[in-house]
């Protein structure tokens, strides 16, 4: 079974060389999302506004797979400063709060200064029925 490639159409996808998810048998590993917001390129100055765009488009991603927010079973969360991290549990809590995948966060540093949180996740389709 050939793997399925999704991609949000960010210039970053092809310059880097990944795609935004793959989508292998029930499996969906969506890559490390960082808050613009896809269409317009830009990016909110607010980490919270920040977490909610990678959401969106993580969902874009799991949706297109046939999945969605539901079947996540990891979650990885990157923020830039330790003082973000409760700005980013309301926003995880209200999508993940009853999903609860095993989750880990870490204070790290990101690759452009605007950038103040990434997400990824893995999901297996189903999970969440």
């Amino acid at each position: 079974m050939a793997v399925q490639r999704i991609s949000t159409g960010s210039p970053f996808e092809k310059q880097a060389g990944y795609s935004r998810a793959i989508k292998d048998g029930d499996w969906v590993h969506v890559a490390g999302t960082t808050g613009y917001d896809y269409k317009t390129m830009t990016m909110p100055e607010d980490v919270a506004a920040q977490a909610l765009n990678c959401f969106n488009t993580i969902a874009a991603a799991l949706e297109e797979a046939g999945s969605s927010l539901k079947d996540v079973v990891r979650a990885r969360y990157y923020i830039t400063d330790p003082a973000f991290a409760d700005d980013v549990f309301e926003v995880t809590g209200k999508y993940f709060g009853e999903v609860r995948p095993a989750a880990t966060m870490v204070v790290a540093g990101l690759i452009k200064p605007e950038m103040k949180i990434e997400i990824e996740v893995t999901a297996r389709i189903g999970a969440g029925d």
